[in-house]
């Protein structure tokens, strides 16, 4: 069983700057993944050409499980609202998480992590960035629970605050919906904290322990997939850990191979 998550910087080259549906595909069908837990992903936005960039990853997958949960309807860093319900969006560009799946999936849950309250500094890299006051998105969390070779998983993708304290009190939220929800249960995403912050915040073990980003040259990891080790033992050995250099984002998927 092979499990990854990507943040895919919403199917963006850092080469040329374009969406390019077919590149993402490629980048997709590379990791072949049984479950895929993708952050930054783009749903009729005009910037990624107005595809289902969900839909794209489970179609180069051959997956015949996926969904996309909205965080908030609009564009980042432009005009957004946060969803008021889950149908909420229809029809409107939005912008979440997505989780694809090999494997049939038996329920789908949806947990709505709050925004911070204020506005944070960001450093932003690049010819006229710096240090900029950004307001905060809503996250979300997305479950299912999985009939696999294994018997049956909860897997989870979220991608986290980039502000430092909220993401961690999101991420403790996270935890607490997902132990409500069977076991063995893993969690995959861009937690937006590194390793050591991360497994003390949770208790939850690392499967794979990989510097992410940037891309070019990692050297932090952000995105991380965890096993609740109350359950851990119910799940394979893990037999490779990678991190290959894609065509898209600026983050690197992280792949762990259960044995």
């Amino acid at each position: 069983m092979r499990l990854a998550t990507f943040n895919l910087l919403h199917g963006r080259s850092l080469a040329d700057g374009l969406v390019d549906p077919d590149r993402l595909t490629a980048a997709v069908t590379a990791l072949d993944a049984d479950v895929l837990a993708l952050q930054e992903v783009d749903r009729d936005q005009s910037r990624s050409g107005h595809h289902d960039l969900t839909a794209i990853a489970a179609r180069a997958l051959h997956a015949p499980e996926h969904r996309f949960a909205a965080a908030v309807v609009g564009t980042p860093g432009h005009q957004f609202r946060p969803l008021t319900h889950d149908d909420d969006g229809h029809g409107e560009p939005c912008y979440g998480v997505g989780l694809v799946s090999r494997y049939p999936a038996r329920t789908w849950q949806v947990t709505r992590l709050r925004p911070a309250p204020l506005r944070s500094p960001v450093l932003i890299p690049g010819p006229g960035g710096g240090l900029v006051l950004l307001r905060d998105e809503p996250r979300v969390l997305l479950a299912a629970v999985l009939d696999t070779p294994h018997g049956p998983l909860t897997a989870a993708a979220t991608h986290l605050s980039f502000v430092p304290g909220w993401n961690a009190r999101q991420l403790r939220q996270a935890i607490r919906a997902l132990r409500t929800l069977p076991a063995p249960r893993i969690l995959l995403g861009d937690l937006n904290l590194p390793t050591t912050p991360t497994r003390l915040l949770t208790g939850w073990q690392p499967l794979g322990r990989r510097p992410t980003y940037p891309a070019a040259q990692p050297r932090i990891q952000l995105d991380h997939i965890l096993a609740d080790p109350h359950d851990a033992h119910r799940l394979p050995p893990v037999t490779a850990v990678t991190t290959p250099l894609s065509t898209i984002s600026d983050h690197r998927p992280l792949v762990v191979d259960l044995g």
